[in-house]
């Protein structure tokens, strides 16, 4: 689906109370196309992972407050109104980038989450496989180890596990003992790099995968041991693109 960028991470932009506001609104914004009941459906995702986190409804108010602002604004249909969202939970959404789609009928927020997307407490409001085990109705609770994570997702996953063994360092965790020797953790990397590099010279790609997978495992306990976030270095490959 072809997509128009509504503000580019990079370009300078004013601010307001703090939060960095997207550029004015252009000729191209005001091309959306709402619905008969003046509303766009607005897929909000992690900018940092790219999960999806929430699919929600925009007005034109809630689109001019959410430029404006530089936070997600939606509309409840529920409750008929402006909705800020976090502005009771704290759990607001700074939003980095505003797409939009070809038929200029849908958009895509990517946005820097405070706290759960999801009413639930959940981090994303699609916490549910379809042909999964966990109860169908409305709000029922997640089931462990549903859904399994997507390709994309599984880096993301990775840093928030290797985030949770750092705090709760629980008894035998490889992660942990790691996280307690730096020293350890360059050497590891160093080893996996040279492990990946031999099973490319002569090895199976499935095996040059799994060896990858280590070296992708060990980095990012590396990165979690200097507070260095995987998207920085997500941010630093794109700032080389040409």
């Amino acid at each position: 689906m072809a997509e128009v960028l509504l503000a580019i991470e990079g370009k300078k932009s004013a601010t307001l109370g703090g939060v960095p506001r997207l550029p004015a609104m252009t000729d191209e914004t005001g091309s959306i196309r709402f619905d008969e009941s003046g509303l766009v459906p607005c897929v909000v995702q992690d900018w940092r992972t790219g999960e999806v986190l929430t699919l929600a409804y925009m007005d034109e108010e809630a689109l001019g407050r959410t430029r404006e602002t530089g936070e997600a604004h939606f509309f409840s249909r529920s409750r008929g109104e402006l909705w800020h969202k976090g502005r009771t939970s704290g759990n607001v959404q700074r939003v980095r980038q505003l797409r939009y789609d070809c038929d200029c009928d849908a958009l895509v927020a990517l946005v820097e989450p405070a706290g759960p997307a999801c009413h639930t407490g959940e981090r994303s409001c699609f916490y549910r496989d379809l042909d999964g085990s966990a109860d169908p109705a409305p709000d029922s609770p997640p089931v462990t180890g549903e859904p399994v994570p997507a390709a994309h997702e599984a880096l993301a996953a990775l840093e928030r596990t290797v985030t949770d063994r750092e705090s709760e360092r629980p008894p035998g965790s490889y992660t942990a003992e790691l996280l307690d020797d730096p020293a350890r953790i360059g050497a590891k990397v160093r080893e996996e790099a040279g492990e990946v590099t031999r099973a490319a010279d002569a090895e199976s790609a499935e095996r040059v995968a799994e060896e990858a997978a280590d070296v992708l495992y060990h980095l990012t306990v590396l990165l979690r041991s200097r507070d260095v976030p995987l998207a920085a270095v997500m941010e630093a490959l794109n700032g080389r693109r040409r």
